[in-house]
């Protein structure tokens, strides 16, 4: 079948993903532009912002692909105060972000728990409840996930990294911290208890081939997610899956791959968020408008303070590491005009999708 009729079908075989991810030249311009045209008719030209809060660097987890992972002696430890972070999310709040995002490692422990609980009330009392918070820590309970949601925390994103259980054992230490069923399990409990859930896989992983990244797409359409956040893989040195550097994909066709990636994502689900990720900007100056332009309605400019950002290290050559706050607004404003988009100052950006499925219950 050729690409232009490909692209007007509904639903897609995964052979026929495997196809589209291999197109290049016309036949790949052909998937931006079907993209674009899905993403203003579901969604519309515009972007919403996330402040990105860094907030902690432990993690008791041993990810072979992290740079702060538990094992990594490298890395500077740090964890913000609840001061620090309070005062970040009113920056977002009083610049009309609409919505923040805290991430931090993945920690567990009863205080932590309690400590995040306690965080979202002096977050919401600072900012007048009028933010949208998305969280990114990690598994918990059940229980846990619902008593930050009855703190006011509306998003949940959990990324798989690789759908596919062989790709994921080979991407995690064979323990008892890293299990993909009690991953899986997770991300079903938060839709439960009523989060917007978001996932996301790394693409050009060692390992990795088409099929795997074309399974990765037919998965999160059928767990039926609300948002994603994906991009492509940077190795960092101080990982145990460096050692297999030489078999990547160069790293422009790990961009070249992620840009498909989130455009036949955009196509195949049509009204959900999708962030353009920083890692893209790692490889190419204009990575993250390009996204913007392919079908991807978010970005998450970093207001972590300044001094800690360096130490919050996933991947080699993160961006935007000694831009103040102000800075990286204001260039992310010049950035996203290019686009054509506008940024939706003031608004949460709460996933369509979500708001769809909860209207038909």
């Amino acid at each position: 079948m050729n690409i232009s009729n490909l692209l007007n079908k509904e639903h897609f075989s995964k052979e026929e993903l495997v196809q589209l991810l291999s197109c290049e030249g016309d036949e790949k311009t052909k998937i931006f532009e079907k993209a674009a045209e899905v993403k203003a008719k579901y969604v519309g030209k515009k972007v919403y912002f996330r402040g990105l809060i860094e907030m902690s660097n432990l993690c008791r987890k041993n990810c072979l692909y992290c740079g702060i992972r538990a094992g990594n002696t490298n890395v500077h430890r740090y964890d913000l105060t609840d001061e620090e972070v309070v005062e970040a999310a009113k920056f977002a709040w009083e610049n009309r972000y609409g919505s923040i995002a805290i991430q931090t490692g993945e920690v567990n422990t009863t205080d932590f728990v309690e400590r995040i609980e306690n965080l979202l009330d002096k977050i919401n009392q600072a900012t007048n409840h009028e933010l949208g918070i998305t969280l990114s820590l990690g598994e918990q309970t059940e229980e846990t996930y619902r008593r930050w949601f009855n703190k006011g925390a509306i998003r949940y994103l959990l990324r798989i990294e690789a759908s596919n259980r062989e790709l994921y054992a080979k991407l995690h230490p064979n323990d008892k911290h890293h299990d993909f069923d009690a991953r899986v399990e997770c991300l079903k409990n938060l839709r439960k208890v009523g989060y917007q859930v978001g996932t996301g896989v790394m693409i050009g992983l060692p390992f990795q081939t088409l099929e795997h990244l074309a399974e990765d797409l037919l998965w999160m359409q059928e767990i039926d997610v609300d948002m994603v956040g994906m991009g492509p893989y940077i190795e960092h040195p101080d990982t145990p899956l460096f050692q297999h550097k030489d078999t990547l994909l160069p790293i422009n066709e790990r961009f070249n791959l992620a840009l498909k990636m989130t455009a036949l994502l955009r196509i195949i689900m049509k009204d959900i968020n999708i962030a353009a990720p920083t890692a893209l900007q790692a490889i190419d100056p204009l990575g993250r408008e390009k996204a913007i332009k392919v079908g991807a309605n978010v970005v998450m400019p970093n207001i972590t303070p300044g001094a800690y950002r360096n130490d919050y290290k996933l991947y080699e050559n993160k961006p935007c590491i000694d831009d103040a706050a102000d800075d990286c607004k204001n260039c992310l404003e010049a950035r996203i005009q290019l686009t054509g988009d506008e940024i939706g100052y003031g608004e949460q950006g709460n996933s369509k999708h979500f708001c769809q499925r909860i209207a038909n219950m």
